[in-house]
């Protein structure tokens, strides 16, 4: 069975020099998912976040019950389709979209029930009823890694908005939000998180999981700095200067939450045009308890929808994430051996209120960050280029 690892390409280097001779598989990705989907303002950025939950829900990453399976399923067709229309859908109009794994004759018809209730609604509306029920999923936004407990035992952590979540067969067993978290450190294969005393404790403690190498314990940290500073931080921290500097010089540099959502609010022009791709239709034989006869891909129709538009538009459409956020390459050999033990200290004072008002001088420093943009502006919130490397 081959492992995969999931790595985010750094568009300021070469491509040839952050991969290594194995099978690739590029893709666009969203790399931060908002707590609130409904702060995003235009309607391209929450079609594209709608195409990523769609991914990670056919692949497994999103697990959903029946009853969720069916209401995400019944907006991303009404988003597709728009209303149902006997004449031209007919009675069996869904068996060739994807919405679910393990997708049963049971789970079509209870989509087409609720997509026949929809009159009226718009695709911009659907979109937006999908990531508002979309967000309430246990699992929305948190990025997995399998690791070891003190005593051995096998578990998830997982890095999201709110801080490092902790799951044992499938469930949620802790959870350490950010403020509650003083330091993220490395050593080896070890991951280490150093936690703030309680209201009736006097000490801190620090808390250590075993990953499965080097490699794996290294993203993980990187995973929460990038999520911490984003999230959490106005402005991200300069790396250090010097020849001198004991640990990693890696800081997440891309812009913040905040950062982002203040840029976002001095776009001033129409919001872009542009078409909903068509998803890829699937034919795929039953099985009699009218199951699929074969595991359906891991990766969304979408993208292939995405990948058929012309060259100028994708630069059109994705450029401005290039700009606004930090990606993640795979570690020279060179930076592994330099970076066997390094520790990360977040100062959680420096952590503010991401809505406040916009300064004169901050509002004129954004625009100026702004200014090479200006003729492909776009509201961008966590998306990025992903690349995937599959060790055979």
């Amino acid at each position: 069975m081959p492992s995969v690892f999931q790595n985010w390409l750094d568009p300021s280097k070469e491509i040839k020099k952050q991969i290594r001779n194995s099978p690739w598989q590029f893709a666009f990705a969203v790399k931060f998912y908002p707590p609130d989907p409904s702060q995003l303002t235009e309607d391209i950025t929450r079609y594209y976040l709608c195409l990523q939950l769609r991914d990670d829900i056919l692949s497994g990453r999103l697990p959903c019950s029946f009853v969720t399976h069916a209401l995400l399923g019944s907006y991303a067709i009404q988003a597709e389709l728009g209303d149902y229309d006997l004449d031209d859908h007919g009675s069996d109009y869904i068996s060739d979209f994807r919405f679910a794994p393990n997708q049963t004759r049971e789970l079509e018809e209870r989509v087409m029930e609720l997509h026949r209730t929809y009159k009226g609604m718009t695709p911009a509306e659907a979109e937006m009823n999908f990531l508002e029920n979309a967000k309430k999923l246990s699992m929305y936004g948190v990025d997995l890694h399998h690791a070891k407990d003190s005593e051995g035992i096998e578990i998830m952590l997982g890095v999201c908005a709110n801080g490092l979540l902790i799951y044992r067969d499938r469930l949620r067993i802790n959870r350490f939000a950010w403020p509650k978290i003083l330091k993220i450190s490395y050593k080896r294969s070890n991951f280490y998180i150093k936690i703030r005393p309680g209201e009736y404790e006097q000490f801190e403690s620090t808390i250590g999981f075993k990953l499965p190498n080097h490699r794996a314990a290294k993203r993980l940290w990187k995973v929460c700095i990038e999520h911490h500073t984003f999230f959490r931080l106005v402005s991200p921290d300069p790396p250090p200067k010097g020849f001198l500097v004991m640990g990693s010089k890696f800081r997440y540099s891309g812009r913040t939450q905040a950062q982002t959502r203040q840029a976002s609010a001095l776009i001033d022009r129409p919001a872009p045009h542009f078409e909903r791709s068509t998803s890829r239709r699937y034919l795929l034989s039953r099985s009699l308890d009218g199951e699929f006869s074969r595991p359906v891909s891991s990766m969304c129709e979408n993208h292939d929808g995405l990948s058929r538009r012309s060259a100028s538009e994708q630069r059109r459409l994705h450029s401005p994430s290039m700009d606004e956020l930090e990606t993640e390459l795979e570690p020279s050999l060179e930076q592994d051996e330099e970076d066997k033990d390094q520790e990360l200290s977040h100062d959680m004072e420096q952590e503010k209120d991401h809505d406040g008002n916009v300064t004169p001088s901050r509002k004129k420093e954004i625009r100026e960050e702004a200014g090479s943009q200006a003729n492909s502006k776009q509201e961008v919130f966590g998306v990025c280029v992903m690349f995937l490397t599959i060790h055979q």
